[in-house]
């Protein structure tokens, strides 16, 4: 979800203009649809199917990326935003800013997110989350 307002709000700005709205549109958009993905194959449980690919690391690494790329973007934006530029008109340059400010607070949300995901997955990864009874399954078979 947040990924999804983060790419629409983006978008709703003149990103076409400006070099750096570009490559922050192409991380909010890109992770947007792998983490989809992700979702509807656990959604699925198709990760069962393909139980040689290592689920655990590949998720870790995944949010670990997905984390210092939105960072990138959130500091890219951020350097990028000149307040007193936007359209104007009718409050524009209000209204952008406040969709800029916005987007910003929805990425950082975003870039948590995937932090906290990259610690849970790494805790996964390792095994620091299991309980007594998976432990004891997992060390008999």
């Amino acid at each position: 979800v947040l990924g999804l307002l983060v790419w629409a709000l983006i978008a709703d700005t003149t990103y076409h203009l400006h070099a750096a709205y570009g490559w922050v549109m192409f991380v909010s958009i890109f992770f947007w649809i792998v983490t989809v993905l992700f979702f509807v194959t656990y959604l699925l449980q198709l990760q069962l199917k393909f139980y040689v690919i290592p689920w655990p690391l590949v998720l870790m690494i995944f949010n670990a990326v997905a984390t210092v790329l939105y960072i990138t973007a959130f500091v890219t934006c951020a350097a990028a935003v000149q307040p007193t530029r936007g359209p104007r008109g009718w409050g524009g340059r209000r209204v952008h800013a406040w969709g800029v400010l916005l987007f910003q607070f929805f990425a950082c949300l975003a870039m948590v997110a995937y932090g906290a995901s990259t610690f849970f997955s790494f805790r996964a990864w390792k095994g620091l989350g299991s309980n007594a009874a998976t432990s004891q399954v997992t060390d008999h078979a």
